[in-house]
């Protein structure tokens, strides 16, 4: 069978045996594909630095029939995340960009709205410049996977939110008027909720970064409808939101 062959992002690796590595991509061609790649840790001709996670690389693989896991022949590396400076906030930005793809994306469902949202963000994932691409990456992760509720009504009433303050609760799949917000709410700022509004209309390259006290309460309202949806917590937000 001949190999295959696309543009992918590294989601994980893991050891698997003495030399070899269980490997999850993100492809472009056909998602997300796990792999191993057999005498990783020794053969530098073929991988390489190739398989750190969040490497944006050429794979080439092979699909075995009647087995679960694919053959990872080799990899060329297009861009790496380790060619700028990581800090620990930009090690944490980048290891949640990879667990929410790792968590949200099925097997084998290529999505290339997803992939080019990916790339994008991690071309604007710096040292010192986390926040604001977090925050688009969230937004349109939890928007492209169906996961965004109405942002401009009360679940529960229907009221408009324009001019109204709004709240978000983990049980409740949308935004709450503050006669419905019952206990235990928080608020969605109208700060936050216009910046939703500018992100949506435009690329993250049009946005500059931001502090961390910035759009917090969006990326805690963003963060509740991933886990939601995907029924379970994410690790690395616990780690951002200490940062």
């Amino acid at each position: 069978m001949p190999l295959k062959q696309s543009e992918a992002i590294v989601l994980r690796s893991y050891p698997l045996r003495e030399a070899d590595l269980l490997v999850s991509c993100f492809t472009r061609a056909e998602g997300k594909v796990r792999g191993v790649a057999r005498s990783a840790k020794k053969s530098r001709r073929r991988f390489g630095g190739a398989l750190e996670p969040l490497t944006t690389i050429r794979l080439f693989w092979e699909d075995r029939e009647r087995e679960e896991l694919a053959r990872i022949d080799s990899c060329e590396v297009v861009a790496s995340p380790l060619s700028d400076p990581v800090n620990y906030p930009r090690a944490a930005a980048l290891a949640h960009v990879a667990e929410v793809l790792e968590e949200a994306l099925p097997e084998r469902e290529a999505n290339d709205a997803i992939f080019r949202l990916a790339v994008a963000v991690l071309g604007r994932l710096k040292s010192g410049s986390i926040w604001g691409p977090l925050t688009y990456f969230q937004l349109w992760m939890v928007r492209l996977t169906g996961f965004l509720p109405d942002l401009e009504s009360c679940m529960v009433c229907g009221a408009g939110l324009d001019r109204e303050r709004a709240y978000f609760h983990p049980l409740s799949e949308g935004l709450l008027c503050a006669q419905d917000r019952g206990t235990a709410a928080a608020e969605l700022g109208s700060e936050s909720r216009q910046l939703v509004r500018q992100m949506l209309r435009a690329p993250v390259e049009g946005f500059e970064d931001w502090p961390r006290t910035r759009a917090a309460d969006l990326r805690r309202f963003l963060v509740q409808r991933l886990e939601h949806h995907l029924e379970k917590r994410l690790l690395t937000a616990t780690a951002l939101a200490r940062i």
